[in-house]
């Protein structure tokens, strides 16, 4: 178990302090034996089409907090997707039942004197200007790749800046250069709440912290009947909200791979019990997952109970859509645990999930709890999975790997990736909330969804009919991992 230091303004990333890997290819089982065994490599390639951005990932957290502002101290080309983040931001505040307003970003615009002069002054009146023009109750500065290489203070700056507004101005430092996991950048956004907003407790409440992307609300319901309160953090809390989440109950993280930092941190740091079990999906998972909640929060017989209920009611149709899947095969493309709770998902299903290409690879979480360990459980419970890639999105290991094995259907959990599908002629289905898919109902409401893409197929055959890959055809006929060396796990194709 990594140790939390709130000490140092930087959290280390994570191939230093998880092992953490972006290279693999082969099965399920021989990743989990590979990390088990502490004998994990990471594999290196020659040739790299793409890569997600841990400055990126931290801004995406940081940016919805609703009462804060954002100084991305960078040139202006990192600011190109503020208009993503803000759209996303409205969406899930309308999602939320919250009033739709926009966000608070600014860029310092980092240009070819500031990177020889330094860009201190400039973040100086950056940050001025948020102030002035947003009223925020915190100012987050995210770094950049640019700000690292020229070595500005900006812990300095954000230091000086607290004291001359009166209100806290934190930095994030989350460079891009420094990590190939862009993971990392989840890790630095909560550092930096952790570090600077979050105080100690006053006193211990009912509310139960959920860190959770931006999905909709399935945990309210759960909690009111466990007398509990369900806290989403980070995306649409206030300051004063994250100031007080040291006094929760417990901590329930919808995904290890975003919230494995932070529920670690408040654990060690204020004593706030984390929820250490498979993610909820499936039956298995979900099982496990109540009764470690209700262990947690003194409510198992309580438990049982909702798992009695909920099951019944579940069960019957489940069956119903088995009958209908089984047989039907599978690709996955998607971040870490996350893919790791959707292959069990679909395996629960009767789908059989021929390969993945899973974007980073956790050895282990900070809480260093093996039981929470998604991809030993999908192993373990519902058998190996073949064609297992680690892959940091790398679209042309993807775009071969599915000419190969042509499944029924594709299932992607980021977009951009689901028309590599489509143009093979191959149904694809998207689904951005992580919340979809939770629980026992979080079974029958992905099958309905499975049912109606491949039902509906006529639009992705008649485009693959009319497509044409970027990729010659050198390359769709080599072995999909060519360029993935140094790595003794290579499967032979």
């Amino acid at each position: 178990m990594s140790k939390v230091n709130l000490n140092t303004p930087e959290v280390p990333v994570r191939e230093l302090r998880l092992g953490s890997i972006t290279g693999f290819s082969g099965t399920a089982a021989g990743l989990v034996s590979c990390s088990n065994a502490g004998g994990l490599k990471d594999g290196s390639r020659s040739f790299s089409q793409c890569m997600g951005c841990s400055s990126g990932n931290a801004f995406c957290q940081l940016s919805m907090i609703t009462d804060a502002a954002m100084v991305n101290h960078a040139p202006v080309g990192c600011a190109g997707d503020f208009f993503g983040y803000n759209f996303v931001y409205r969406v899930g505040q309308m999602e939320r039942d919250l009033p739709p307003v926009i966000g608070r970003y600014f860029n310092t615009n980092i240009e070819e004197m500031d990177t020889v002069f330094g860009g201190a002054r400039k973040l100086e009146a950056t940050i001025r200007l948020a102030f002035e023009r947003a009223k925020p109750k915190a100012i987050f500065v995210t770094t950049s790749c640019a700000s690292g290489i020229i070595g500005d203070d900006v812990e300095s700056v954000t230091n000086k800046m607290t004291r001359e507004l009166g209100i806290p101005v934190v930095t994030c430092f989350c460079e891009g250069f420094k990590s190939k996991i862009w993971t990392s950048g989840f890790d630095s956004a909560y550092h930096s709440i952790v570090r600077k907003i979050v105080k100690p407790p006053e006193k211990k409440t009912n509310k139960v912290n959920i860190i959770n992307f931006w999905g909709s609300d399935v945990f309210s319901g759960l909690l009111n009947k466990l007398g509990y309160e369900a806290d989403y953090i980070v995306p649409f809390s206030t300051v004063a909200q994250l100031e007080r989440i040291s006094e929760a109950a417990a901590t329930i993280q919808i995904c290890p791979t975003l919230g494995t930092y932070l529920g670690a941190a408040l654990e060690q740091v204020y004593g706030v019990p984390e929820i250490k079990a498979p993610v909820a999906y499936g039956l298995a998972g979900t099982d496990a997952w109540m009764r470690e909640l209700g262990r947690v929060l003194d409510r198992e017989q309580e438990i049982e109970e909702i798992i009695a209920v909920e099951k019944a009611a579940v069960l019957p149709k489940l069956e119903e859509y088995r009958a209908r899947l089984t047989g039907t095969t599978c690709y996955i493309t998607a971040g870490s645990a996350h893919g790791h709770a959707l292959i069990a998902l679909l395996r629960e299903l009767g789908i059989d999930v021929q390969g993945a290409a899973i974007f980073h690879h956790d050895p282990v979480y900070d809480n260093g709890d093996p039981a929470a360990d998604m991809l030993d459980h999908t192993v373990k419970t519902y058998g190996d999975v073949p064609n297992y890639n680690v892959c940091n999105k790398q679209a042309y290991e993807l775009a071969n790997i599915l000419n190969r094995v042509r499944p029924d259907l594709m299932i992607a959990r980021h977009g951009g990736m689901t028309h590599w599908g489509a143009k093979l002629g191959i149904p694809t289905l998207l689904i951005g909330d992580e919340h979809f898919s939770w629980g026992y109902q979080g079974l029958l409401n992905y099958a309905e969804r499975i049912l109606e893409t491949l039902d509906n197929k006529e639009f992705v055959t008649n485009l693959a009919k009319h497509s044409t890959m970027p990729y010659t055809k050198w390359w769709m006929e080599q072995p999909p991992y060519t360029f993935l060396g140094g790595n003794v796990h290579v499967q032979a194709y």
